[in-house]
């Protein structure tokens, strides 16, 4: 189309303006600039009367509304048109049928040069030209004005909003991204700042940043606006950072050359500094442990076999005061026999506590100290017979080879025989078990024997009376004082995040720390941000941890301890590299390996003594991080895919059968998702109340949720959308709406890929349902209308009822009230042509509520007590709780505030029974409401306080709510 020397220009992406011949044109009130709108957005398409009544007043529309729409086209052909008489035909505005259409050459309008702007962006973009591409974003970007359609109403105007400023903010990030590219990263910070600051979780706005400050030679302020960035994330929407962003932070902690701009020669990279100066040898270590104390007029005993302490030792505070704590070390008599059993898993550090503990106290024992490894988990070597160890404490004691007599038994009574009155230090270090160790203690009262092992040693403990110190691992502080005595506070100092990620990667571990920092030492100059991305690089293997000798190979540490398990236990402990969750139950544990629960305890029981699985609470397993990677890494090799995926199937199986199982006494007589039938291998369990049911899912709740993520990821898409199916009102009751939602949009995401057209229809209404929850209403409303869409196409009428139930909900929420009506009143004449007796209730309910609301109560009364014999009937006690409030609602505003608090009162009651704390919550803020306008205003202000506390436990929106009348009381009665 030609455009007219005169063609009138017009403008959307800001507040809706138009000129002509230069001069601008007035546009009227903004309903009727709305209406301009809704034509210029349709691009020369009809738009008839009833969609222009929705677009400008949604579901409340005045009761004259094609009429007053039919003026604001008369006013807006006069003002597009001006010098048009009266008998001319409209050039601009058109009638078509039952509505209009807006005749707009294409180049008048700035949405669409905006939009060509783009295209062309995207044709340069593919022919390599980054340049041209970049310049036609900014002359895209050129076409804004401000807020696209700014001061309009209308959910036409509010919609059109949404999408053109989430479609501008993307064309912004990536004309950024190009400015970068093309070296202009200076000239974009103070951008990308402010955009930040405006939208603090949008994280390629932070990735860009960080790129441009990077690039800037300010390191630190990038890695400072990653450290924001992820706060607000966890704390908003308890997530980490995307991989990009990731990535990126990775990338500048390890000065990655590939990121930084092109440098002058002879320049460093940014962020890379001179490494600090070694610490020189002999620098007095502090800490903990203190001087080694010794008597100043007692000689040197002639047995002094312990090892070397560990100049670097630090932490264990806690630990040593406990071992400490046992040993009466006033000097004034002898001790009696005193045994501490010091376990943990491979590499915890078992042997440098002991033998710092032996150093700390061995001037207690004047007849000295004897040392023996049993190599009970030696890769090098055999474990040592007791008779083998005997024989070594009796040479140390100065028996010569012909006095030993014959047989372990004698032996050892002549080894308890020297002892008799000595007082000595005894350190059996590595041992296998209780029986290797049992002839090595001493028969008398007087010396101390320390004893390491990686098993639990509960034979000592039960029939020796042993005292146990289990290791775990460092703590953060502990982790970074290990590494600091090593590398010197000075170099940590300089590079803190990746001091942080490598202890991180670490696991904390003692044997992982040192060996990296044996790597660290032996190249000064080497940035730790290098040695933490190698660790980064090789985060699904132990190849990072590989150490100069065996002893020191984390991998071969770890292979000591597993090869010493009998094969059940074996074969358990590889098969948990499979599992994804924190932590593991008994019965989940069976279930992954094919076992029935009355078989895995011996396995389990091993692989804890073992110290390869830690029982954190009765019944409740963990595994650390690197002895997961270990374990990952022994199932690829040992096990065979089938058996690999075999497994992973019994366990997501076990997890959805069992969430099923809650289903009944969380959501009582709701319809069920049917599930597949489950392998008989792998039982789910079985509940009897509704606490226990919610008691389960809340203990379960992260391993449920990664479940789902890694049902989607293995190719078992009908249990990722199935498992968040069942778990609704777990994650509704308990608050939990961010996972529910993630959960939902996995699920659907799944279904989708599949192909399953059912499991798609199921997750669009699961996610409605927590995007509801939320209460983002028109996003809800989104997917319940491609959940009807798929409903149609696959001929579910019970579908099609579910999402017309669900509709009215969201409209009732989001106070569209005739449309709520219309949905629900729909649904009520498909539910009872399914003959869904039990669902109709539901609806009734919903009907009733959407009338008191409207202010027909007696409409409203008659639906709500239909509802109430049905739900009774059906024993569907979660809306009964709710039909109850409802009544108490209608009651309240027709004046019977004596009826209005008996319905309260049982809504309340039906509540509790059922752990529906949010419906508690609504309840006592309503009941409040009732006691306030009989003027028992104490008795009011306790009941809102009481649900102030249920909806401040749950962060639910509807606190504040309670906090404004809490206000408006005290303002009064003061």
């Amino acid at each position: 189309m030609n455009t007219p020397r005169t063609a009138v220009r017009f403008s959307v992406l800001g507040p809706v303006r138009a000129w002509h011949e230069g001069l601008e044109l007035d546009l009227g009130s903004p309903q009727q600039r709305a209406v301009l709108a809704a034509l210029l957005l349709r691009r020369g398409q009809a738009v008839t009367l009833a969609e222009l009544v929705d677009a400008v007043w949604g579901v409340e529309p005045p009761k004259a509304a094609a009429s007053v729409l039919r003026t604001y086209v008369s006013r807006l052909r006069k003002a597009l048109e001006p010098g048009r008489g009266a008998a001319d035909p409209p050039r601009t505005i058109v009638s078509v049928g039952d509505g209009y259409r807006a005749r707009v050459p294409e180049e008048t309008l700035d949405l669409t040069v905006f939009e060509r702007r783009i295209a062309d962006a995207a044709h340069a973009s593919a022919a390599g030209d980054e340049s041209a591409a970049a310049r036609l974003l900014h002359e895209a970007l050129d076409q804004w004005r401000g807020i696209a359609l700014a001061g309009l109403p209308g959910p036409l105007a509010e919609s059109e909003r949404s999408r053109l400023a989430e479609k501008r903010l993307t064309l912004l990030e990536k004309r950024l991204d190009l400015d970068i590219q093309l070296g202009r990263h200076g000239e974009v910070v103070g951008e990308l700042m402010s955009l930040t600051g405006e939208h603090p979780l949008r994280e390629e706005l932070c990735r860009l940043l960080m790129v441009a400050l990077y690039r800037s030679g300010r390191q630190a302020e990038a890695l400072a606006v990653y450290s924001r960035a992820r706060a607000v994330l966890v704390a908003e929407l308890g997530v980490e950072p995307g991989p990009s962003v990731q990535d990126v932070h990775a990338r500048i902690l390890a000065s990655d050359v590939s990121l930084a701009p092109a440098a002058s020669p002879g320049s460093p990279p940014p962020g890379r500094t001179d490494p600090p100066a070694a610490a020189a040898p002999g620098t007095p270590a502090g800490g903990v442990e203190g001087t080694v104390r010794r008597p100043a007029a007692r000689p040197v005993p002639r047995l002094a076999q312990l090892p070397a302490d560990l100049p670097a030792f630090t932490g264990r505070v806690t630990e040593l005061e406990r071992a400490l704590s046992l040993l009466p070390l006033d000097g004034n008599m002898p001790a009696p026999l005193t045994i501490s059993a010091i376990g943990g898993m491979a590499g915890v550090g078992k042997t440098i506590l002991a033998v710092h503990l032996a150093h700390r106290v061995a001037d207690r024992f004047p007849d000295g100290q004897l040392c023996v490894n049993l190599r009970g988990f030696d890769p090098a070597g055999a474990v040592m017979h007791p008779q083998e160890a005997i024989r070594m404490l009796l040479d140390a004691l100065g028996v010569p080879p012909q006095r030993l007599p014959a047989g372990l038994e004698a032996q050892t009574a002549l080894y308890r025989s020297m002892l008799a009155e000595r007082r000595m230090l005894i350190l059996l270090d590595n041992a296998r078990d209780s029986e290797q160790v049992r002839p090595l203690l001493p028969g008398s009262s007087g010396s101390l024997v320390i004893v390491t092992s990686r098993n639990q040693l509960t034979g000592l403990v039960a029939g020796e009376g042993a005292h146990p110190l289990t290791l775990d691992k460092l703590t953060a502080a502990e982790a970074y004082e290990f590494l600091a005595r090593r590398l010197g506070a000075e170099r940590l100092a300089v590079e803190p995040a990746a001091v942080e990620e490598i202890v991180a990667r670490c696991a904390a571990l003692p044997l992982a720390l040192a060996v990296v920092a044996a790597r660290a030492a032996a190249h000064p100059d080497f940035p730790l941000s290098a040695l933490a991305g190698e660790l980064r690089d090789a985060h699904d293997s132990l190849d990072a941890f590989a150490g100069d000798d065996i002893t020191t190979d984390v991998r071969t540490v770890f292979s000591t301890s597993y090869e010493a398990l009998s094969p059940p236990a074996a074969r358990l402990f590889r098969l948990l590299g499979l599992h994804t969750g924190t932590d593991l139950s008994a019965p989940a544990a069976a279930a992954l390996a094919g076992l029935a629960p009355r078989e895995i305890r011996g396995p389990l029981v091993e692989l804890t003594r073992a110290h390869l699985l830690t029982e954190h609470f009765p019944g409740r397993y963990t595994l650390h991080d690197l002895l997961r990677v270990y374990a990952a890494e022994r199932v690829r090799a040992e096990e065979t895919p089938r058996e690999r995926d075999l497994a992973v199937h019994r366990l997501l199986s076990w997890y959805l059968h069992t969430a099923d199982a809650t289903y009944p006494q969380i959501t009582p007589n709701r319809r069920r998702i049917p599930l597949p039938t489950p392998p008989d291998s792998c039982p789910p369990l079985s509940f009897t109340t509704h606490d226990e049911a919610l008691d389960w899912c809340e203990t379960e709740r992260a391993n449920l949720v990664g479940a789902v993520h890694q049902a989607a990821a293995s190719g078992y898409p009908g249990i990722a959308w199935r498992l968040p199916a069942v778990l609704w009102g777990f994650f509704y009751l308990r608050s939990h709406l961010g996972e529910w939602l993630d959960v939902t949009r996995t699920g659907l995401n799944a279904a989708r890929a599949a192909l399953d057209r059912r499991g798609e229809a199921q997750a669009l209404t699961d996610t409605a349902a927590a995007l509801r929850t939320l209460g983002r209403y028109d996003e809800a409303v989104d997917h319940l209308r491609q959940a009807m869409t798929v409903c149609r196409e696959i001929g579910d009428r019970a579908g099609r009822q579910r999402v017309l139930t669900n509709l009215g909900d969201v409209c009732l929420q989001a106070g569209r009230l005739d449309k709520a009506v219309e949905y629900t009143r729909r649904s009520l004449v498909l539910i009872r042509g399914l003959g869904v007796v039990w669902g109709e209730g539901i609806v009734l309910s919903n009907l009733g509520d959407a009338y008191q609301r409207l202010g027909r109560f007696d409409e409203a009364v008659r639906c709500l007590e239909e509802a109430l014999v049905i739900l009774r009937d059906n024993g569907n006690r979660w809306v009964e709780g709710v039909t109850l409030d409802v009544l108490g609602t209608v009651h309240h505003r027709l004046g019977a505030h004596e009826r209005a608090v008996k319905y309260y009162v049982q809504a309340l009651a039906t509540h509790r029974d059922l752990g529906n704390r949010w419906g508690e919550g609504h309840t006592l803020g309503h009941l409040g409401d009732v006691q306030l306008a009989v003027g028992a205003v104490k008795v009011a202000s306790d009941t809102w306080r009481q649900a102030l506390a249920i909806f401040a436990e749950f962060n639910h929106p509807d606190a504040a709510k309670i906090e404004d009348k809490l206000r408006f009381l005290q303002c009064v009665w003061r």
